[in-house]
């Protein structure tokens, strides 16, 4: 794992957010997630340097596409932010989570 997966997976893991369970390198459609919860349906994605290069946007915009059209959401946050913002990435990953099982994804 990275520095920023190390991160997040320390206040993520053992259903620190609302409860709800997250899973690391999550095989889900033809893809691996980095995090994955079932019963928020939402990925977390760590983006590194590579995820600027034009061409890799472009996948990860059809990778975000086609797990959305399952019900997915993806969050997506680059590693710069998740070191030097972590307190406001957390705010933002308990925000949809608490959104997502408030809702019929429980």
């Amino acid at each position: 794992m990275t520095d920023a997966e190390q991160l997040i997976w320390q206040h993520i893991r053992g259903k620190q957010i609302l409860g709800v369970q997250f899973y690391r390198q999550k095989p889900i459609l033809n893809y691996i997630v980095d995090f994955y919860s079932a019963r928020a349906r939402l990925v977390l994605e760590l983006d590194g340097g590579q995820h600027f290069d034009a061409g890799q946007r472009e996948k990860d915009k059809e990778r975000d596409k086609a797990l959305s059209e399952t019900g997915i959401l993806v969050l997506r946050y680059d590693n710069y932010q998740v070191l030097m913002e972590t307190d406001s990435v957390l705010e933002s990953i308990h925000s949809h989570v608490e959104n997502r099982i408030s809702h019929v994804w429980q």
